[in-house]
């Protein structure tokens, strides 16, 4: 197995902040705001328990989400690695730089959600 890098990491977010901003601008102007609340957790939830692991910034980048085994996560774990990363930010983010400097490249939402990202060889 091996590990993706903080920097990987982070431009993957990117692609999908992007991605995610332009669905969420779509909801927005069809006057359904509220659907916005969910779009974030339902894109990653369910594109990282699907069969490719990934969201579409991930893989762009190569990148895949795993257990600790290197098996598939469910939805559950999904959604549970999801909401992680809101403690990830309230901590001055210091949650999502943890993946450049653990053993496995872990970020706080993957500790508590025991997770991987993992490279496609």
């Amino acid at each position: 197995m091996e590990y993706a890098g903080f920097w990987r990491r982070f431009v993957a977010y990117i692609i999908d902040g992007l991605i995610l901003g332009i669905i969420e601008a779509i909801f927005i102007s069809a006057k359904m705001p509220y659907a916005v609340l969910f779009v974030g957790w339902l894109y990653y939830a369910l594109m990282e328990s699907s069969s490719t692991q990934a969201t579409l910034g991930k893989m762009a980048l190569g990148l895949y989400v795993t257990d600790l085994n290197g098996d598939k996560i469910g939805f559950g774990r999904a959604t549970g690695r999801y909401f992680g990363k809101i403690i990830s930010g309230l901590i001055l983010f210091v949650g999502f730089m943890m993946a450049g400097w653990t053993a496995r490249k872990q970020a706080l939402h993957d500790i508590m959600a025991e997770t991987l990202v993992l490279k496609r060889t």
